[in-house]
């Protein structure tokens, strides 16, 4: 299958250090019927970060992710990867650009078995590469010692990760992750959090969604909040971390004014 066209764009935004952005968005607006969820986002992502969404449940958080991923087309404004358009493609399309999408709630084929998701993971190549499977397998080692097991039967967590490693399995270099930890005990939770950043440090760049705000900004190298539909804040994550404003909207933390 030929790989879609795309329309190139001028030179667009840069990142620290001076690279072109990964991803840019550039005044993304989406609506759902008459509801505007998205008002005119901009927003970039660097080859090689860790970028975090934040934001209160209605913010336009996953609606960004599913634009990005092709599952929603933007009213106006653009979506850029390596500095090409991408908007209006269709989602099973952009896994030839490299990017991989891990939505909410996981969504594994349950009635396969755990070996049986990874290479529906890899379906725009001919057949699975073995090298990324044990690759999967060596990150998740729960999965290689089930790989028979059906996925409907695994725990939430187990899920989780068998999701992750299914999109891993596209070979992504921009991975796009909807509150990964959802429903997960703690302990789940940080194997899930040292895990992406394995996955980060192999070269893969993290987009993620994720309401354990402590949790994203201790991965990521920026962030931003946004508050219905907007981008209200933007910084890097240690400077987002020791905001009183969010320490008190996203940690639950009661900071005096000084």
């Amino acid at each position: 299958m030929s790989a879609p066209q795309v329309e190139k764009e001028p030179a667009g935004a840069v990142v620290a250090g001076g690279e072109p952005a990964l991803l840019e968005l550039r005044d993304l607006r989406v609506s759902y019927g008459a509801i505007e969820a998205l008002k005119g986002i901009d927003l970039t992502v660097g080859r090689g970060e860790v970028v975090a969404l934040l934001g209160a449940n209605g913010a336009g958080k996953s609606t960004t992710l599913k634009t990005v991923s092709g599952m929603l087309t933007p009213n106006t404004g653009q979506v850029l990867l390596h500095g090409e358009r991408i908007d209006g493609i269709k989602s099973h399309e952009l896994v030839q650009f490299g990017l991989g999408h891990v939505p909410e709630g996981r969504r594994v084929f349950a009635r396969m078995t755990i070996l049986e998701n990874l290479h529906m993971g890899a379906y725009r190549l001919r057949r699975p590469d073995p090298a990324d499977v044990e690759r999967v397998f060596t990150l998740f080692p729960v999965l290689a010692e089930r790989r028979k097991q059906i996925a409907g039967t695994l725990s939430g967590g187990e899920q989780q990760m068998l999701a992750i490693g299914r999109a891993l399995m596209g070979k992504p270099e921009l991975l796009l992750l909807d509150e990964p930890s959802m429903g997960l005990a703690p302990l789940i939770v940080q194997q899930i959090f040292e895990i992406l950043r394995e996955v980060n440090e192999q070269g893969t760049t993290l987009l993620l969604v994720e309401q354990n705000a402590s949790q994203a900004l201790q991965l990521a190298n920026r962030g931003y909040v946004l508050e219905t539909g907007s981008v209200v804040m933007s910084d890097a994550a240690s400077s987002l971390l020791s905001d009183p404003r969010i320490r008190a909207a996203y940690l639950g933390e009661h900071v005096e004014a000084e």
